[in-house]
């Protein structure tokens, strides 16, 4: 029972215990303190990317070059929904000898942020509306275009949110779930507040909508506090943070108001524990650039400056 987000997939704990209990002579319950846990996890693995692209006189991509630096190939790094014309993808793998293990949407997140941001500076440099630009490539994407636009709609996109404000907007697919999030951020002296966000998903069809939901807002709650505030550093082989004081998490006076909006395509039922956590990164990030002219190209937030 309880939410593992893929630590209860490596069992050296449980061994741990099973060494323990052999060796005094009985059954034990082995619980480690949180510095213990922080300290001694398998860690979502450390990611970059490089991207370049070519823009026709409309704006529109006509080549699109993208190299991953990571502990192995990403295999989401082909999947892009967009119509970007020619695509060169490649990943080099660097073996940081970290111990590294599966993290709320795995790779989804890494490569979500990398997309949905870059699209968005694509869609800077063809001086277009983001939402717009998405839609213009998604003509083979009927799916896709539909979730983008439902969440263009409840979160009356395009309208004037006043200064020091900002709206982003990102699209991934995931685990068969495809989920559109707009984030609206206030940001003043180099702090960020998320005010709001807006999501639309696409489950297939939602057997629980409740259920759905409530795994949606979680999937929100806890890619925001990873984009914010997530950051390990190894420091003489260990890691340097050890409980909530040094890694902390989105508090709920901090926690943004959230509406999900649920849509039953009828298309092959998705996931719904992982689909809400990659686009809210990119959404976040490209909702700041939206308010400051600032654009982000690495995570966390917290300690950035945001002057342009």
């Amino acid at each position: 029972m309880g939410g593992g987000f893929g630590r209860k997939s490596r069992a050296d704990w449980a061994v741990q215990t099973a060494l323990l209990a052999q060796k005094v002579g009985r059954p034990i319950k082995l619980i480690w303190t949180r510095e213990e846990d922080v300290r001694q996890d398998y860690y979502r693995p450390a990611v970059l990317s490089r991207f370049r692209a070519a823009l026709d006189a409309n704006g529109r991509p006509t080549a699109w070059e993208n190299t991953y630096v990571e502990k192995m190939e990403p295999v989401e790094a082909p999947v892009i929904p967009y119509a970007v014309g020619a695509r060169d993808i490649g990943a080099v793998s660097s073996p940081t000898h970290i111990p590294y293990g599966a993290w709320r949407s795995v790779d989804h997140s890494s490569h979500g942020f990398f997309v949905e941001s870059f699209i968005d500076e694509l869609a800077a440099a063809a001086n277009q509306d983001p939402v717009v630009y998405r839609d213009s490539l998604l003509e083979e994407q009927p799916r896709l275009r539909a979730v983008l636009r439902r969440a263009q709609e409840e979160s009356s996109w395009g309208s004037d949110l006043g200064p020091n404000r900002g709206r982003g907007v990102a699209l991934q697919e995931s685990f068969g779930s495809i989920v559109a999030h707009v984030v609206e951020v206030t940001v003043a002296d180099d702090q960020v507040k998320v005010d709001r966000v807006v999501s639309a998903a696409d489950p297939g069809f939602a057997i629980s909508p409740d259920g759905f939901v409530a795994q949606i807002e979680s999937g929100i709650i806890y890619g925001l506090t990873a984009a914010l505030y997530g950051e390990i550093t190894i420091e003489n082989g260990r890691a340097k943070q050890s409980n909530f004081t040094d890694y902390p998490a989105l508090r709920m006076s901090a926690a943004p108001e959230i509406e999900v909006h649920v849509i039953n395509s009828g298309y092959a039922i998705g996931g719904a524990g992982e689909p809400g956590t990659p686009g809210i990164a990119p959404a976040l990030a490209n909702a700041i650039f939206d308010a400051t002219g600032k654009r982000l190209r690495r995570l966390p937030i917290e300690g950035q400056s945001f002057n342009a």
